[in-house]
């Protein structure tokens, strides 16, 4: 698809609580560019007017207001399915061709007439298995068998990481894969020499599955500051208290970007981590990386950074000393980490996305001819 092709106009489903929002946006500006006008219907708590501005910075994307609440945040099934008419009726007031659907819950109500994309960023199985294990609570359980039906509902599935596809087809016993396809997003212009010593990380702190607690215990044996980005408190009521690291607030990408391109060392400790947008950011700013190894990170960064057993707190923060300690280390570490992110491009995501959007049409076509 070229900028001279007719549009293709797709209803893409997206909340502002997190990095679903990024991924979001960064995916409709690589679609715009080919030819494809994006609805972004926003679910849960509308945007910040700072993120409304963001989105109307992008061409050929609409803002709406979805007016249902948050899948992962309704109070039963029947609330879901319901929000999940309102986005169908919504994509055939639009006459898009395509649904996009980044909570594929939304599908169990069965009410899109256009060809269906799910999305599977994130889950309440996959995150309850890496975080807690064993039987799930009851109010995991129903919505997790909720995702599944609307997984199944779905025409054809995309995770970010082949290992979080992997996690979530044994986890909802699916009869495919969904297709790897990784998030991708631009690198800075210019990346700036860090300026201070200090450790930082940034993401929904108060999630469980990002686990910066241990990086909080860990902080505690460090002669240098750790500081931290983003909400300590959930919308659902989830709260982290820190002790060692300094938290920063919720900050904008702009304050994002100054501060890792002054940052030497980015920190991800997460039991659970699907993709991780502020690792890629981290590294396209040639930060050292100190992650958790877990299947996504290992798939995403290995042999870019440096894997810690987060457990070990006097381990880990040995690891770090030393790496800190050693600029040329910590800059082979950057570089390697900003070489690997140029493969994770804002491009690659949305060729890729379009080529499943195209033989998503095309199946749906066959099936419209045979019928």
């Amino acid at each position: 698809m070229t900028d001279a092709a007719p549009r293709l106009r797709v209803l893409m489903t997206t909340d502002a609580v997190g990095g679903v929002w990024t991924y979001a946006l960064h995916l409709a500006r690589g679609l715009a560019a080919r030819g494809v006008a994006t609805h972004m219907a926003v679910t849960g708590p509308m945007p910040s007017a700072a993120q409304v501005a963001q989105a109307r910075r992008i061409p050929a994307l609409t803002l709406h207001d979805a007016g249902v609440p948050l899948d992962w945040m309704a109070s039963d099934a029947d609330e879901v399915r319901a929000a999940g008419d309102t986005l169908g009726k919504m994509a055939r007031s639009l006459d898009v061709g395509l649904v996009h659907l980044n909570s594929p819950a939304y599908a169990s109500c069965g009410a899109f007439s256009a060809p269906v994309l799910g999305v599977t960023h994130s889950c309440l199985a996959t995150w309850w298995a890496a975080v807690h294990g064993g039987p799930m609570p009851r109010d995991f359980a129903w919505r997790s068998a909720l995702v599944r039906e609307g997984l199944l509902a779905c025409d054809a599935l995309v995770a970010p990481t082949r290992a979080h596809a992997a996690a979530t087809a044994a986890a909802h016993a699916l009869p495919r894969m969904p297709v790897g396809i990784h998030n991708g997003g631009d690198a800075p212009s210019r990346a700036q020499e860090p300026a201070l010593d200090v450790v930082f990380t940034a993401g929904r702190l108060w999630d469980a599955g990002k686990n910066i607690a241990a990086l909080d215990r860990v902080a505690q044996h460090l002669p240098f500051p750790v500081q931290a980005a983003g909400p300590l408190r959930g919308p659902e009521g989830s709260e982290v208290r820190l002790a060692h690291v300094t938290s920063l607030g919720t900050l904008d990408g702009s304050a994002m970007r100054t501060i890792l391109r002054g940052t030497p060392l980015y920190a991800a400790p997460a039991l659970y981590e699907p993709f991780g947008l502020a690792v890629l950011e981290a590294a396209q700013s040639g930060c050292a990386l100190c992650l958790s190894d877990i299947p996504t990170f290992r798939e995403l960064w290995d042999g870019a950074a440096i894997f810690l057993d987060w457990s070990n707190e006097q381990g880990a923060a040995c690891t770090i000393r030393d790496l800190m300690g050693d600029p040329l280390q910590r800059s082979r570490f950057g570089e390697a980490a900003r070489h690997r992110a140029s493969g994770y491009s804002l491009a690659a995501m949305a060729d890729a996305t379009i080529a499943e959007y195209r033989s998503l049409l095309a199946h749906a076509g066959e099936r419209a001819s045979a019928a």
